[in-house]
C-alpha cells in the first residue's frame, strides 16, 4: 500500500500557478494537477513545469464537465497538446473527449502518460457499470483510469472502495466520490489500491465539492499509521 496525494487548483494565469506551486511543495505532495481552464498565456506554459520537480498534471476542464474552460472542444484539446509539449508530465482527457484514443496515442509518442477522466456528477454507478467505464478508458489507452462519481448516500463510498479492490490489481486507478458524503472515499481510497488520491491546497481552494486540503488528509493518514 502507498499512500500518494496530488494536489490541485485552478490558477487564473501562469504568474498565480507558479505561486501556487511554490507554496504546494511545501506540503511536499507527490503530484500537482494545474487547471489550465483560465490560462490564456499559452506561449508561458513552459514556466510551469520547469518551476518544480514534482510532476504535473494538465487539466482543461470545459463547462459542461465541471470546469471553467469556455472554448471551442477543439480549442481546449489544444491547450492540452501545448501542455504536453511545454513539458508536463501527465494529461488528463475527459472520456468524452472526441477522437480519445488517436489523442491518447498521440499524447504518449510526445512521452507524455494518459489519464482518462470520467466524471459523473448525479451519482454513482454500480459495480458493473465502473467496469465498463474502466474497459473503455482502458481500450482507448489510459495509462491511468480517473472515475469519480457524486455520493448520494454513504453506502456509495462502498461500492467505489469494493471496485477499487478488485480493479486496481489490474490497472493504475483514480477513484472516489465527490460531494461531503464522498469525503471518506476521498481518505480510503489509497488504502484500497487507488493510485492516488487528491487534495486542496488550502481552505477556498477546492477545485471539486467534498475536497479535503493536504494537511488534513496527512493527518488522518498519520493517526491511522499508514504515513509516516
Amino acid at each position: 500500500m502507498t499512500i500518494r496525494i496530488c494536489v490541485s487548483f485552478i490558477p487564473k494565469n501562469v504568474d498565480e500557478a507558479l505561486k501556487l506551486i511554490n507554496k504546494a511543495e511545501k506540503y511536499k505532495p507527490d503530484f500537482i494537477e494545474v487547471r489550465l481552464d483560465q490560462i490564456t498565456e499559452m506561449e508561458r506554459l513552459a514556466e510551469i513545469p520547469s518551476s518544480t520537480n514534482i510532476p504535473l498534471i494538465a487539466t482543461n476542464r470545459s463547462v459542461e464537465c465541471g470546469g471553467s474552460f469556455r472554448g471551442s472542444e477543439g480549442e481546449r484539446i489544444n491547450v492540452l497538446k501545448k501542455a504536453a509539449h511545454a513539458g508536463f508530465n501527465y494529461v488528463d482527457i475527459e472520456v468524452s473527449t472526441p477522437g480519445l484514443k488517436e489523442l491518447t496515442k498521440e499524447l504518449r509518442f510526445k512521452g507524455v502518460k494518459t489519464i482518462v477522466s470520467f466524471h459523473d456528477f448525479v451519482g454513482t454507478p454500480n459495480y458493473d457499470e465502473l467496469n465498463k467505464i474502466l474497459e473503455f478508458q482502458l481500450g482507448n489507452g489510459a495509462e491511468i483510469c480517473k472515475i469519480v462519481t457524486t455520493a448520494k448516500k454513504l453506502e456509495d463510498n462502498l461500492t467505489l472502495m469494493n471496485f477499487l479492490t478488485q480493479v486496481s490489481k489490474k490497472a493504475k486507478i483514480v477513484c472516489f466520490a465527490m460531494g461531503d458524503l464522498g469525503k471518506i472515499s476521498r481518505l480510503l481510497s489509497p488504502l484500497f489500491g487507488g493510485f492516488f488520491t487528491i487534495a486542496s491546497l488550502e481552505k477556498g481552494g477546492e477545485t471539486a465539492p467534498g475536497q479535503l486540503t493536504i494537511q488534513e488528509l496527512k493527518t488522518a493518514y498519520r493517526a491511522l499509521g499508514v504515513y509516516e
